[in-house]
């Protein structure tokens, strides 16, 4: 007891400590039992906050007021939002109807490829060995045909869902980026008058969370186009669908490019076999995801605090497996988040030691 008393009395001596705590407890409290339920809000929240920059830059360079600069960013954020529907959904779903369509061409190329190789390789591979593989691939297509169609289902169902979503977020992304002062001081309101630990903490999380949310934005956009447009160039199929994950890809460090360079690397081969088409569709993809992770990434997150790769491939396992997407797409700004309590923690016992 002694031994617990003593790290109490270590972490725990200092009131600042003590509120950031509770405001730290009631804020993963609330997401965690309520966040199904204030999705729309948390959703509203990001929204917001990749905005944010576009309003201070209209506010900065143009002396635009804060309520028309918001106005502006608002029929900004419609157009785009409109664009999504109505013009870049329908050419998705297409292309995802046709890649669904073209999958049984696919499957049987892929077991004639798998039948020649005990042929070409006796020694490495067995025919019992391939027919196994084929009877697992069957099973997984079979299976992926399956939540396939429950997730369709699902989402029949969740239409009138979509619909809500589509009137409330855009209404409180206004609400939030026009009165964001207000609803900070209300915030400030329930806290103790000192509570300079839990400030410096937030101004942090600001920081940290608004260049990560825009940069990663930009990010996803600049890939995207630029994986579009390479696959467009060189006639690769789908190459709206597959742009799109490309750059949907980045949310996820790491994990994220290993696994969209299967789908890539797969409708390039079923399209060209092993050709120089291929090898040259493979060169632009690898150049691609060099720059972003070389070039882009360094210049868009130079203000993020730097992360070790356990730490981010960590942070992204135990935040994708609380909150779902919007775990993952927020990982590293919340290990970031976390990195920069630990830094603020007072440590007097420890300060006086040394």
């Amino acid at each position: 007891m002694k031994i617990l008393s003593d790290w109490f009395q270590r972490f725990f001596n200092d009131p600042q400590a003590v509120i950031l705590t509770v405001v730290l407890v009631v804020g993963a409290s609330i997401i965690l039992i309520m966040g199904r339920d204030l999705a729309p809000v948390l959703a509203s929240i990001v929204i917001a906050y990749l905005l944010e920059g576009v309003v201070r830059i209209l506010q900065r360079w143009l002396r635009l007021p804060r309520l028309l600069a918001t106005f502006v960013v608002f029929v900004l954020f419609s157009v785009f939002v409109l664009f999504l529907l109505f013009g870049l959904l329908p050419l998705v779903s297409r292309q995802l109807t046709q890649l669904v369509q073209q999958l049984p061409i696919m499957i049987v190329k892929g077991q004639h490829l798998l039948l020649s190789l005990p042929e070409m390789y006796p020694e490495l591979v067995t025919e019992a060995q391939v027919l196994n593989a084929i009877n697992t691939i069957r099973a997984e297509v079979l299976n992926m045909g399956q939540n396939a169609l429950a997730w369709s289902v699902a989402a029949g169902l969740g239409v009138i869902t979509i619909s809500i979503y589509l009137v409330l977020v855009p209404l409180l992304v206004f609400f939030f980026l026009k009165d964001k002062e207000l609803i900070l001081k209300w915030l400030h309101g329930f806290l103790p008058h000192d509570h300079t630990l839990a400030q410096q903490v937030w101004r942090e999380v600001d920081r940290q969370m608004g260049n990560y949310v825009r940069g990663k934005f930009l990010e996803i956009l600049i890939v995207w186009a630029a994986s579009f447009v390479a696959f467009s160039l060189m006639g690769l199929q789908f190459a709206m669908l597959l742009g799109l994950m490309v750059g949907l890809s980045v949310i996820v460090p790491y994990i994220g490019a290993v696994v969209v360079t299967l789908p890539v690397a797969l409708v390039a081969f079923f399209q060209w076999g092993w050709s120089s088409e291929f090898l040259w569709l493979m060169g632009v993809y690898l150049i691609i995801q060099g720059l972003d992770g070389n070039v882009l990434v360094p210049i868009l997150f130079s203000e993020v605090v730097d992360l070790h790769p356990i730490a981010i491939i960590t942070a992204v396992l135990v935040f994708g497996g609380l909150w779902g997407f919007w775990g993952i797409f927020f990982a590293i700004p919340l290990a970031t988040v976390v990195q920069a309590i630990l830094k603020a923690w007072p440590r007097p016992a420890l300060a006086a030691e040394s």
